[in-house]
Order: C-alpha cells, then sequence, then structure tokens
C-alpha cells in the first residue's frame, strides 16, 4: 500500500515562506505519473497549487504562478513545494496527491492527511 507522508506546515506571517515535502512511502512502487499538491481553505472546494506529470508538464494555479515552485527527487519518490511571498488567502489544508502504479500493476489516486499552512500575522 502506497503511502503519502507530508511535512512542512505550520504558522507564517504574511510575506513569509515555508517549504513542504511529501514522500510517497513504499517498497512497491513501480512508476508515478503525477504527484503534487491541492489545497482546501474553509468553506471552500479542493483545488490544484501545483504538480507534475509523467509528460514533464508542470502546472501551477494562477494564484501561486511566481510565489511557489514545485521540485521533486525521482530517487526518493518525494516532491517539494516551495511557498514564497506567502498571502492570507494561502491559508487551507495542503494535500499531497500521486498518481501511483504500483508493482502489481494497479493504478490509482493517492493522498496524503494534509498539512495546516497559516498565514497570520
Amino acid at each position: 500500500q502506497v503511502q503519502l507522508v507530508e511535512s512542512g506546515g505550520g504558522l507564517v506571517q504574511p510575506g513569509g515562506s515555508l517549504r513542504l515535502s511529501c514522500a510517497a512511502a513504499s517498497g512497491s512502487i513501480f512508476s508515478i505519473h503525477a504527484m503534487g499538491w491541492y489545497r482546501q481553505a474553509p468553506g471552500k472546494e479542493r483545488e490544484l497549487v501545483a504538480n507534475f506529470t509523467s509528460g514533464g508538464r508542470t502546472d501551477y494555479a494562477d494564484s501561486v504562478k511566481g510565489r511557489f515552485a514545485i521540485s521533486r527527487d525521482n530517487a526518493k519518490n518525494t516532491v517539494y513545494l516551495q511557498m514564497n511571498s506567502l498571502k492570507s488567502e494561502d491559508t487551507a489544508v495542503y494535500y499531497c496527491y500521486g498518481d501511483i502504479r504500483d508493482s502489481s500493476w494497479f493504478r490509482m489516486d493517492y493522498w496524503g492527511k494534509g498539512t495546516q499552512v497559516t498565514v497570520s500575522s
């Protein structure tokens, strides 16, 4: 069973920075087709923040372009989200997402448990 383990959330002042990490922990990963981050603010729907696809494309929400950067370490099956110039509207629970095929050739979507990011003075 694949698990996505997130870390790095917390409280930060407006204009500050945080770095989130997400590791796909399992001994049975065959391939990762997409991996990235979504977020959900109170009273709002979950939305894409940034992700990588297997085709090499990187997608960002318009609201974070120029401020957030996604990166990855393929050897560790880990993605990172560097968040700079944080705003109060970035406050949300951030969820790691992975479209992963395991060694049994079973492919499905996986979600982490979420990590809270709060931007407040």
